[in-house]
């Protein structure tokens, strides 16, 4: 650690650990929960378990982000995405980013137990151990399909929402699980394509580097099919209406053109696009989902 570090503002040392937690992939998990704790009830949530909730869920994620950073620091150091990261920098010890996830995870566990329920506490635990290391440390190193199965962990947020109110999953927060696990393969790869570079150099076995862009690219195509047909699932089992089934059909066709648009013609600024409109295609279906919740509570009023 260099003298500059060791004199930094107090401003500036907070933003690298701000930067250790993920914000931006954070602050998607932690509104994707919320989504699933206003979808588990037709009144409105109690204030203690949607503020209790959504901070203890995002304390929990944030500390397991950290744990991430700490294992790949080689690794992000190798790629030009990761190499700013303060832990690939040396700008913060592996024992103070080892304590800092400690003291976030216990808030967070003291939280989700004090504000919900000892379930939510167990299932969120359970959800970031596995993303910071069955999918950081036995997934993402060894197959090209880490994204896949790896992506349980991060679909898990909606029903951890839910079970916060609720204090159960029934299968429409399985469904809401579902949607995110599919959206999260063409997501990724799209990613990984115009940053194939970056991986390569890491030495991950990322689906572009093991199987080529046209296999990958037919992947996201199939895959974009796929979650089609899993997003009109809510209207079917009745859990929305006809608004959401709306937004759903032209989310899901916007995102269906980007993923065969990248198969006819393939381009690094295409791919680009299509993993921007793949965030701002998750945060809108979710969106819609609970405009349609609300729409329906006041109809049925």
């Amino acid at each position: 650690m260099d003298s500059t570090t060791l004199h930094s503002p107090l401003g500036s040392r907070a933003s690298q650990y701000l930067a250790l937690t993920k914000p931006r992939v954070t602050q998607l998990a932690v509104f994707c929960a919320v989504i699933g704790m206003f979808l588990s009830t037709p009144g409105m949530v109690p204030w203690d378990k949607l503020i209790g909730g959504a901070v203890g869920i995002w304390l929990l994620a944030g500390a397991a982000f950290a744990i991430n950073c700490l294992v790949e620091q080689k690794v992000d150091a190798k790629m030009r995405r990761t190499a700013w990261r303060p832990s690939a920098r040396g700008q913060i010890t592996s024992t103070q980013i080892l304590i800092f996830s400690a003291v976030l995870g216990g808030i967070g566990m003291w939280t989700l137990y004090r504000f919900t329920n000892p379930l939510t506490m167990w299932l969120t635990i359970a959800t970031f151990v596995g993303y910071a290391v069955i999918y950081t440390l036995l997934l993402k190193p060894y197959t090209p399909q880490n994204i896949v199965i790896g992506g349980a962990s991060g679909a898990m947020p909606p029903a951890l929402g839910w079970a916060a109110v609720t204090g159960t999953l029934p299968g429409d927060a399985w469904i809401l699980v579902l949607i995110i696990f599919v959206w999260t393969p063409p997501h990724f790869w799209a990613l990984a394509l115009y940053r194939r570079k970056d991986y390569e150099n890491a030495g991950l076995p990322m689906l572009p580097i093991t199987h080529g862009e046209k296999y990958t690219l037919l992947n996201i195509f199939l895959y974009t099919l796929v979650l089609f047909a899993v997003t009109l699932m809510p209207y079917i089992s009745g859990m929305s209406g006809v608004v959401y089934l709306a937004c759903a059909i032209a989310l899901g066709a916007g995102f269906i053109g980007y993923a065969w648009k990248m198969y006819r013609g393939y381009s690094d600024m295409l791919a680009r696009k299509t993993f921007r409109y793949s965030i701002v295609y998750l945060s809108l279906l979710f969106g819609a989902l609970l405009v349609d919740h609300y729409v329906r509570t006041v109809i049925g009023a």
